[in-house]
C-alpha cells in the first residue's frame, strides 16, 4: 500500500471518528428527552389503574384490550384523522396562491414573507381566543351576516370552528414549507413552454405543480402532524363538543387520572404519525 492510500486510510478513519464525536451530544440528548419518555410512555400502556387513580402494578393486557374494543375511540381516531386531513387540506388550498404569489414577487419580497410568518409571533391561545370573538353566535362574523339578512351558522363550539381556527394557525406553517419549494422553480421554463403554446393553466399542471410538490408535501406533513396533536384550539373552539385524540388524552390524564388509558392514545397518536411520515417517504421518492 502506497504511502498516499495509507494517508487517505487515516484521514478517513480520522473524519470518522471527528464525525461520530460531534454526533455524540444530540444522540444523548434525543435518547434523554425523546427516547426514554416513549419508552416509559409505551411501558406506562401495559398497565391498569386503578378507581384512586394510582397505577397497579406488573404487566397487563386490559388498557390495550378495552381500547381496541371500544368503537368509541375507533370512532374518535377516524374522526382525528379526517379532520387532521381536511385541516390541512384547506390549508394549502389557501396558502398555495400566497405563497406563490410572494414567491414571485419582485418588490418587498422580504416584507411579504415577514407579513405571512407574522402570527407566528403571537401565541397560538391568543390566536384562538379571537378566533372566539370573531365566530361567536353573537360576535363579529355572525353580525355581519346577519346585517345581509343572512342566517349565519354555527361556528363555534363544532367541528366547523376548530377546522377555521386550526387552518389560520397553520397556515404560516404551509406558506413557509411552499416557500422553500417554490426555490425548485425555473423561469425559464414557463416561458419556453408559453413559447411553445402551453397556456397558463397548462403551464401550471405541466411544470409549476409538479416542480413544486416536494414543498407540497413537506406542508402537508408539517400540517397533519401538527393539525393531529393540537390541543388548545380544538379544545377551545370545540368547546368540548368535538372529541380528538388530543383531547382525550388530556381529559383521561388530568380529569379522571387514567394514565394508562392516556398512554395508549399517545402510542396511538405516535403510530399515526409515523403512517404519515412512511406515506410522506413513499410519496417524496414518487415525485422525485
Amino acid at each position: 500500500m502506497t504511502v498516499s492510500a495509507l494517508e487517505a486510510n487515516d484521514a478517513k478513519s480520522g473524519g470518522g471518528s471527528l464525525l461520530s464525536t460531534l454526533l455524540l451530544p444530540i444522540v444523548l440528548v434525543n435518547i434523554l428527552v425523546f427516547v426514554a419518555p416513549v419508552a416509559n410512555l409505551a411501558a406506562m400502556s401495559f398497565r391498569s389503574a386503578a378507581a384512586t387513580g394510582a397505577m397497579n402494578e406488573g404487566f397487563d393486557l386490559s388498557t390495550w384490550s378495552s381500547l381496541i374494543s371500544d368503537a368509541y375511540y375507533w370512532s374518535m381516531l377516524w374522526r382525528t384523522v379526517w379532520i387532521g386531513a381536511l385541516i390541512t387540506l384547506v390549508t394549502l388550498v389557501l396558502s398555495y396562491p400566497l405563497a406563490l404569489f410572494v414567491s414571485r414577487a419582485t418588490r418587498a419580497k422580504a416584507l411579504l414573507i415577514v407579513l405571512c410568518i407574522s402570527p407566528l409571533l403571537i401565541s397560538a391561545v391568543v390566536r384562538t381566543y379571537g378566533w372566539m370573538v370573531i365566530l361567536g353566535d353573537q360576535r363579529f362574523l355572525p353580525a355581519v351576516l346577519r346585517s345581509f339578512n343572512l342566517t349565519p351558522p354555527r361556528l363555534i363550539n363544532n367541528q366547523l370552528g376548530v377546522i377555521i381556527g386550526m387552518t389560520e394557525i397553520l397556515m404560516p406553517y404551509m406558506i413557509l414549507s411552499l416557500l422553500s419549494g417554490f426555490g425548485k422553480l425555473d423561469a425559464t421554463l414557463e416561458q419556453a413552454a408559453e413559447t411553445l403554446g402551453a397556456g397558463p393553466f397548462t403551464v401550471f399542471r405541466r411544470i409549476v405543480l409538479p416542480l413544486s410538490m416536494p414543498g407540497i408535501l413537506l406542508g402537508c406533513l408539517l400540517c397533519f402532524v401538527l393539525a393531529v396533536s393540537s390541543f388548545i384550539t380544538p379544545k377551545m373552539l370545540g368547546g368540548g363538543r368535538v372529541a380528538l385524540l388530543a383531547t382525550e388524552i388530556y381529559d383521561q390524564a388530568i380529569v379522571t387520572l387514567n394514565w394508562p388509558v392516556a398512554a395508549c392514545l399517545s402510542v396511538l397518536i405516535l403510530i399515526v404519525f409515523g403512517t404519515a411520515l412512511l406515506f410522506y417517504g413513499q410519496l417524496s421518492k414518487i415525485v422525485e
